[in-house]
């Protein structure tokens, strides 16, 4: 989501200056790669790039593609292909091991639902949301139609120029199953691929206590582009200048915090006001909640201190919900200083939420599934 914000930001100044524009997005990755498929880049005219479509080895190619585009205001696919020994027959040197399609579509700021306009619906709330992106892999002469339609829990924005019935299905499957796909579309006259994308809005990280030990933690959360608050009960410690600018800082009670917070699939919660009590507080109040993390600050014993306290006055804490309460925090890398303490929590909460171990990548055979971007095959009936 933080690329998707820094791509509108910079069209926004390129709208100022009159200058034109191409969104280029990885559509489709079979192989190793250092982006996966979502990975967006705004091109301006004038050579300047906002995101990124690989570690920096396609984005000069994709800077001359773009101009073409721009020009001719028709969107191309391109693909580069680095499994070939020599992968210089491309004119770049990749260092991976994949197949890598890049969808190039110029940006018409008279059309109502042009890219960035559906981004900037996804962008503007915090909710899900599934981005359709209609392209032919089969045939790049074809006409690419690109990003054209957005599901949302209530609505949808745009439309397919194809097979419309169909993938409003699947883009509605993919919002409840909550993942990604592709899917090929196989009629008697035309096959076009569609990139099924599930967009969550960034973490929503929410920090019990204001100490100067949150201050890098919430510098770090902000460079990731996630969302952050911080709650204290004591107005001298709870001061707004201590943090990033983006940052929310609440003066509250344990009891009466939640009121004034969102919550949604996407936040978290970490204790760290060194005050057991309001800990404690704090701990019982969320326990009512359905939160995927929650995390406390300090030793083990001091977090089955409070959970026994709590069984004690009668809340009932079933494993699963014990299974989302994570004491003491953070990945074991060694960390002491504040910095390094902020580096292992987030590290932490990254893993739980992609489901991973937080193992070292050595240990790995492949670092993505090969299985997620398998491209299914739909044969539609005339």
């Amino acid at each position: 989501m933080k690329e998707i914000k820094e791509i509108l930001k910079s069209f926004e100044r390129a709208q100022q200056e009159g200058k034109k524009a191409a969104l280029a997005t990885v559509v489709h990755v079979e192989g190793s790669s250092y982006r996966r498929a979502g990975a967006r880049m705004l091109i301006i005219e004038d050579g300047q790039l906002t995101g990124a479509i690989s570690g920096g080895c396609l984005e000069g190619d994709a800077l001359r593609k773009a101009q073409l585009v721009m020009s001719q205001q028709k969107s191309m696919l391109v693909t580069y292909d680095s499994m070939d020994e020599d992968d210089a027959t491309i004119g770049i040197g990749l260092g991976c091991n994949g197949i890598i399609q890049v969808l190039i579509e110029p940006i018409d700021v008279s059309a109502e639902n042009n890219p960035i306009n559906l981004l900037k619906k996804i962008a503007g709330a915090r909710e899900c949301s599934v981005l359709i992106t209609l392209f032919s892999l089969q045939d790049k002469k074809n006409p690419q139609y690109g990003t054209c339609l957005l599901i949302k829990q209530d609505n949808q924005t745009g439309e397919v120029p194809l097979f419309r019935d169909t993938i409003a299905e699947d883009g509605k499957a993919a919002f409840e199953n909550q993942s990604s796909s592709f899917k090929t579309y196989i009629s008697e006259r035309v096959s076009y691929t569609a990139f099924i994308e599930f967009i969550q809005p960034p973490v929503s990280l929410i920090i019990i206590g204001a100490g100067n030990d949150v201050i890098p933690l919430v510098q770090m959360a902000d460079i990731l582009g996630w969302e952050t608050t911080v709650v204290d009960g004591r107005p001298n410690y709870a001061k707004k200048e201590k943090f990033v600018p983006g940052c929310q800082v609440l003066v509250s009670k344990p009891e009466k915090a939640l009121d004034k917070l969102h919550i949604d699939d996407q936040t978290v919660f970490l204790l760290m006001t060194h005050n057991y009590n309001y800990d404690l507080g704090m701990l019982r109040a969320l326990l009512n909640k359905d939160i995927r993390y929650i995390g406390s600050l300090g030793p083990r014993k001091k977090l089955e201190r409070m959970l026994n306290e709590l069984v004690e006055e009668g809340v009932v804490i079933s494993d699963e919900k014990r299974s989302t309460i994570y004491g003491p925090i953070g990945l074991d890398i060694g960390a002491e200083t504040s910095e390094e303490i902020a580096l292992s929590i987030l590290a932490e909460i990254k893993a739980v939420f992609s489901r991973r171990k937080g193992d070292s990548l050595r240990k790995a055979e492949v670092i993505h599934s090969r299985a997620a971007t398998k491209i299914e095959e739909i044969h539609i009936k005339s």
